[in-house]
């Protein structure tokens, strides 16, 4: 028998650790591990649970079931393998230190109960150390890396396990509920889990909105991204499946308009996966800038500040209402992401460190590869960084991608009814003005343009110039 250790691959079909190796039978094994909840949040804890149960409901359909149990891994496997007389042990691959590390506790626990370890590289189509410069140097600028990444060759999606391969087991332990790991109820209306909503979500965007990405992707009001972020962190569908089928909508596109929207949807895939290099080959990066520095970047401390942005009130309303959909919907938008992690670096002169965290906290989608890499971005200290002049003025962003103000007036409720003019204005409208306009929403906490000196002179000492 082997035991089959699910973890970020929440999903019955194009999952190859789940299906490598011999016909011995599989018996499936989840384990919650207190040493990992320590880094998880109310969000993705419930995420995971639903997840867990629609994979559990697929066991049992076929006669096998889900094992759940709460403990340390290593342990607890060593425990399972024992009990039902595993031989051998399989896992997809773990990128991130933490991940590493436990890995290498468990294979070296089940090495002593002479139990054979089978880690399968699965969450990504080319795995760490694959894709490399000339001189055999992981890539650290996403443009030499995509371009490796577009014309190498991706293996097709492989199948769920027949019926016959699954283990003859009857789990009864329930799936712990989120006060049994010590969770809260998340604050936000987290969205469905499991493999069937990946799948159909992941269809029905290739079916239309893809071809429409390259030109709405960065409105926030066009409900034009996948949204397939939290599926892809907790591996309720497989990479192999959303290529194969992102590849299909290529080839069945109205126009080269459209050919080009799937392209440019294929090169945020190779995003998610040049991230995950990064943290491979530096695990560090996840507490450290990426990017060193002569000096020190001297970041405030404001917790006053901080808390404003946390809460959506810091007076700018593209950033509102980017903070405001987080704490709803444990989920942003993409652009808006950038919006508010520039906010908090260089308008706030906060650490980015600060923001990484709360998205840690907040994010149904949060993983340490891909929210790393775009706060380090944001922050000017990370690969391929937002150059430490080019600061986002977060008027001008939300004028040109919000125009109308729709996503502004859905997530910040007392701008509703407010001209998008006056909106979009709010920085320099007069007090007065203000409060005839919104009376319960607040004036901006600070000057963008005196900031921006702030954050240039900032960066400006920190690479060792005069900046005063």
């Amino acid at each position: 028998m082997r035991l089959h250790w699910h973890r970020t691959d929440l999903r019955p079909s194009d999952n190859l650790a789940l299906v490598t190796g011999d016909d011995d039978p599989i018996l499936p094994v989840y384990v919650f591990d207190p040493r990992i909840l320590t880094h998880a949040a109310p969000p993705r804890v419930a995420f995971v649970r639903d997840s867990l149960a629609a994979l559990r409901e697929w066991y049992r359909a076929r006669e096998s079931d889900l094992v759940v149990v709460r403990g340390e891994a290593p342990a607890e496997l060593a425990r399972l393998a024992d009990e039902h007389g595993a031989d051998a042990a399989s896992w997809a691959q773990a990128y991130s230190g933490l991940g590493r590390r436990r890995d290498d506790r468990v294979a070296d626990r089940l090495a002593d109960a002479g139990v054979e370890t089978r880690v399968v590289q699965d969450h990504l189509h080319h795995e760490p150390g694959s894709i490399t410069t000339n001189d055999g140097d992981p890539y650290s600028v996403y443009s030499y890396f995509w371009k490796k990444w577009r014309d190498r060759e991706k293996s097709p999606s492989v199948s769920a396990p027949g019926a016959d391969r699954l283990a003859d087991v009857d789990a009864e332990t329930p799936i712990p509920t989120l006060a049994d790991l010590g969770f809260d109820d998340p604050e936000a209306t987290v969205p469905p889990g499991g493999y069937e909503e990946a799948r159909h979500r992941l269809n029905d965007f290739c079916s239309g909105p893809i071809y429409r990405y390259e030109a709405a992707r960065d409105r926030p009001a066009a409900d034009a991204t996948s949204r397939l972020s939290p599926h892809l962190t907790h591996g309720t569908v497989g990479v192999r499946t959303v290529h194969d089928r992102v590849v299909r909508a290529r080839e069945t596109a109205p126009d080269e308009d459209a050919r080009e929207a799937v392209e440019t949807f294929r090169g945020e895939l190779a995003w998610r996966e040049f991230y995950h290099h990064v943290l491979y080959f530096d695990p560090q990066v996840v507490t450290e800038n990426y990017r060193e520095y002569e000096n020190p970047i001297e970041w405030r401390e404001d917790p006053e500040a901080l808390r404003a942005w946390t809460d959506g009130e810091t007076g700018y309303p593209i950033v509102d209402a980017g903070m405001r959909q987080l704490r709803a919907e444990a989920w942003m938008h993409n652009r808006v992401r950038m919006i508010v992690a520039s906010f908090l670096t260089k308008d706030l002169l906060i650490d980015w460190r600060e923001g990484y965290d709360w998205f840690r906290r907040k994010l149904v989608d949060h993983n340490p590869a891909n929210d790393n890499g775009g706060w380090q971005w944001a922050a000017s200290t990370g690969t391929d960084a937002q150059p430490y002049f080019r600061i986002f003025n977060p008027m001008t962003q939300g004028e040109r991608h919000d125009p109308d103000a729709e996503y502004i007036r859905e997530y910040v409720p007392e701008l509703r009814g407010v001209d998008p003019e006056l909106i979009h204005d709010w920085h320099d409208l007069s007090p007065a003005r203000r409060r005839e306009a919104a009376p319960d929403y607040p004036a901006p906490i600070v000057d963008h343009g005196e900031r921006r000196e702030r954050a240039l002179a900032m960066f400006e000492r920190a690479r060792g110039e005069d900046g005063d």
